[in-house]
Parts: C-alpha cells; sequence; structure tokens
C-alpha cells in the first residue's frame, strides 16, 4: 500500500472515531458526573498512550525532558486534558449533542483571534470574515430550530463551549513552542491530568466512574477520542505527501457525527444545526485558505 494511500486509511479511522464521541459525551453523562467521565476516559487514555510509546520504542525520551519541559507539561496537562474536558463534558450535560459538538469546533477561530494579542499576528478583512461567518453559525445552531438566536436556558452551556474553545486554542499556541515529540507531549500532559484529578478529589467525591455502564462510556471516550485517534492522527500525518491533503477531511466528522446522534441518541437535526456547521467550517475554511496564500508568498530565501 503506497503512503498517501496509507495517510487516507489512517484519516478515515480517525474521522470515524471522532464521530461518535458525541453520541458517547452524551450516553456516559447519563450515568456519571463530568469529573468522573474525565477521570475514567484520562486513566484509559493515559494507558493507551504508555503502550504505544513503549511500542514505539519512545518510553525512556520521558525521563530526558528538561526542568523546564517538564513544567511545560504540567501546564499543558492542566489545560488539557484536565480543563478542557471537565469544561466541555459541563458544556455537554446542558445542552443537546447537536449544539455542543458543531459549538465546540469554532476554536480555530478562537485561535485565530487569541493570536492577535499573544503571537501579535494581523488581523486581516479576511479574517474578519472568516469570524463572523463562524459565528453566525453558532449564532444559528444555538436556536435549535427556533430561528429566534439563544434560548435562555442554553446560554450557560453555550459559554461553556466557547470556554473550552478559548482553552484549547490556548493550549494548541502554546504546544506548538514546545518541539519535543507529539506523542511524548501529550503523555506527559495526561500524566499531570491525573495528579490534578487527584487533588481535585480532595474538594468534590466521588471522582471514578461507578457502575459497568459508566465505565463503559467513560472507556470509549478515553479511547477513540482521546487516545487511538490521536495516534491514527499522527500516522495519517506521517503518510501524507502534503498535510493539507488529509487536514481538511477531518470537517466530515461532525457531519457524520449528526447522524449518530440522530439515530443513536434520538434528537432530531435541524435545518439550523446543518446550516450552522457549514457556516462554521466555511468560516475556518476562509481562514485557512488566506493563511496558505500568505504563505506561499512568503520569500523561500
Amino acid at each position: 500500500m503506497k503512503n498517501q494511500k496509507k495517510a487516507y486509511l489512517y484519516a478515515g479511522l480517525t474521522i470515524l472515531c471522532w464521530s461518535t464521541v458525541a453520541t458517547a459525551f452524551k450516553f456516559g453523562l447519563r450515568y456519571q458526573s463530568p469529573l468522573q467521565m474525565v477521570s475514567g476516559a484520562s486513566i484509559l487514555a493515559f494507558g493507551i498512550l504508555a503502550l504505544a510509546l513503549i511500542i514505539s520504542g519512545k518510553w525512556r525520551q520521558v525521563f530526558q525532558a528538561s526542568r523546564k519541559q517538564y513544567l511545560t507539561s504540567a501546564v499543558l496537562g492542566f489545560m488539557n486534558p484536565f480543563s478542557y474536558y471537565l469544561i466541555l463534558f459541563y458544556a455537554y450535560s446542558q445542552l443537546p449533542a447537536q449544539v455542543a459538538q458543531p459549538v465546540n469546533m469554532i476554536w480555530p477561530v478562537v485561535m485565530v483571534l487569541l493570536s492577535v494579542p499573544l503571537l501579535r499576528q494581523k488581523l486581516h478583512f479576511s479574517g474578519i470574515a472568516g469570524t463572523l461567518i463562524s459565528f453566525t453559525g453558532v449564532f444559528l445552531i444555538s436556536s435549535q430550530g427556533a430561528g429566534k438566536g439563544f434560548h435562555l436556558q442554553q446560554i450557560p452551556g453555550i459559554l461553556l463551549c466557547l470556554a473550552s474553545s478559548i482553552i484549547w486554542s490556548l493550549y494548541w499556541i502554546w504546544n506548538v513552542r514546545d518541539s519535543r515529540d507529539e506523542l511524548i507531549k501529550l503523555f506527559m500532559n495526561f500524566f499531570f491530568a491525573l495528579i490534578y484529578i487527584e487533588i481535585f478529589a480532595f474538594i468534590k467525591s466521588p471522582i471514578l466512574p461507578s457502575g459497568r455502564d459508566a465505565w463503559f462510556w467513560a472507556a470509549w471516550a478515553g479511547i477513540f477520542e482521546m487516545g487511538i485517534a490521536f495516534i491514527f492522527w499522527l500516522k495519517a500525518l506521517q503518510f501524507s505527501e502534503r498535510t493539507d491533503k488529509i487536514s481538511n477531511l477531518i470537517y466530515i466528522s461532525p457531519f457524520i457525527s449528526l447522524l449518530f446522534i440522530h439515530y443513536f441518541i434520538g434528537e432530531p437535526v435541524y435545518i439550523t444545526t446543518l446550516t450552522g456547521l457549514f457556516l462554521i467550517i466555511s468560516g475556518i475554511l476562509v481562514q485557512n485558505m488566506v493563511w496558505k496564500q500568505k504563505k506561499t508568498k512568503q520569500p523561500t530565501g
């Protein structure tokens, strides 16, 4: 099998994994609190990442990091997975899956906005246009078919989704500055996240899933959202001739996710959800295309 075909295979497996997680989140939160689901999922993901490090022969590199790198992992681990997923699960506990899942996808737009003050990048007209397009999509999705904007009872959940997007964006802005192997960085993040979960146990308990159903869905989130999906995506990037050949494929995932949400959870998928999701992705793609044009115009030396 040629490398590009392998890239498409791994990208397809990643999309399939990520398409199931919104449904898994909603089912899982029927049996446990957001904190319990974060703890159970993180334990499973930590085990998968440890196994991947051992198989790849990178285990020793975990202990060769500098003090500064350990500190970086401690900060990033607090952001993701601990804070990001805790806030995201609270959002899912308050919103329909078809609202929470696409609104959470706004993070690439948020990252562009945060890059202005943090990375001193200029926000051009195209960036503003992409932002407005995507946030119009958020507004439509939040209406849940009514066409009258935000439902009052949904505002806290929408704000939680947006907060998780801010955390995820900050995480990636900081993460790209760390030159370590991606698998090692993620493993260390989960290591510190488990420490934060234990600390949080003194404030709020219980922290572990209770019962077979709770553990099943926590395991699903840990394996298919946090664990092997990330490994599959790294493989897809590794085998692909060009990153852009597979990067935009990931936007297929939310549409497949809506099918799972409809047929397994039973939520009616509103036209405002489909339209809003299309607008969110369009806004992201507008920003991506402009970024690529700027990159190609830069002198190669």
